[in-house]
């Protein structure tokens, strides 16, 4: 090949991420042009992702361009890749993560998450379900769009303050307006938060795929997702369920914590699960966040995922 094609979403965020992964490959000597378009969850702004639809809403259409042979690999943002793949795709790489937590952007240097009055922007279905549980007197408010337009419509006044990833505001330079770093323990990130997905067709040539592989892949990083994502899938979760998932490994130690919130905050199952394992015991990482899922389906996470399916597909 020429260059190397590389699919990405057309936002100011998604660019400076397929840009990364470019300048990475070019110093690798491998030469590349990015193909940026606008995917279905960029397009339909006017209503929330629960209702445009549970599954890659942000990456159908870049894994088109995978399946049509029109670009080589796709950038995404791990926390918006569905738990279960086209068929011909695969994920070869996660990249480092950065760090994960959410944060509170506002112009007002003083606000904080408190029990007042608040008006909060946000379209995470996980992030409305934990202040409802949490700071039941804010009122979070639907605000869509790329960063820029979500902080644009934040100082219009439609909202006092947004819940949004560290990631991405630290990655765009808007790191002067977060005014609160929020709670793992409170705010667990979305599955993926804080890390990117390349993704492949299979019909790509093996030792171009071995060679993106070595240079793109952190496994610290890829060990952690595949337990979240194996999580995830087995929670048989979407952009409309709040479940969160994350995962950390230290000392040989991979730890999982993971559960679901109900849409009105009320209810929550929380679990914990940790295991021995070395860096490249991807197939252990996958069974333990199985595992992890399965408990909390069990000890009442399958009450409150029925309640919520019923709730979106009365």
């Amino acid at each position: 090949m020429e260059k190397l094609i590389i699919a990405t979403r057309s936002s100011p965020l998604a660019l400076w991420q397929a840009n990364e992964v470019a300048a990475k490959l070019q110093s690798a000597g491998i030469p590349t042009e990015l193909k940026a378009i606008e995917t279905i969850g960029d397009k339909k702004l006017d209503v929330t992702l629960s209702k445009i639809g549970d599954k890659g809403v942000f990456t159908l259409e870049l894994e088109d361009m995978l399946l049509k042979g029109e670009a080589h690999i796709a950038v995404h943002s791990a926390k918006d890749m569905p738990s279960n793949l086209p068929t011909g795709l695969q994920i070869i790489a996660f990249t480092e993560r950065e760090k994960p937590f959410d944060v509170l952007v506002s112009e007002n240097p003083e606000l904080r998450l408190k029990n007042k009055p608040l008006l909060i922007g946000t379209s995470s279905t996980r992030r409305v379900a934990t202040l409802k549980r949490h700071f039941p007197e804010i009122e979070p408010i639907a605000i869509r769009g790329n960063l820029q337009t979500r902080i644009r419509k934040m100082r219009e006044g439609q909202c006092d303050g947004l819940l949004l990833a560290y990631a991405g505001i630290f990655r765009m330079g808007y790191s002067d307006l977060i005014r609160q770093n929020l709670d793992l323990e409170i705010f667990t990130p979305s599955v993926g938060q804080g890390a990117l997905a390349i993704e492949i067709s299979e019909t790509l040539f093996p030792a171009m795929k071995l060679r993106l592989q070595s240079l793109l892949q952190d496994p610290v990083t890829a060990l952690a997702i595949n337990a979240e994502r194996s999580f995830l899938r087995t929670m048989e979760g979407g952009c409309s369920v709040p479940v969160f998932g994350y995962s950390t490994f230290e000392n040989g130690i991979l730890t999982i914590t993971g559960g679901i919130i109900s849409l009105d905050g009320k209810d929550e199952i929380r679990k914990i699960k940790s295991s021995q394992i070395t860096v490249f015991q991807i197939d252990k990482a996958i069974i333990l966040g199985k595992e992890l899922a399965e408990e909390v389906l069990n000890e009442g996470g399958d009450s409150i995922l029925s309640k919520i399916k019923q709730n979106l597909h009365p």
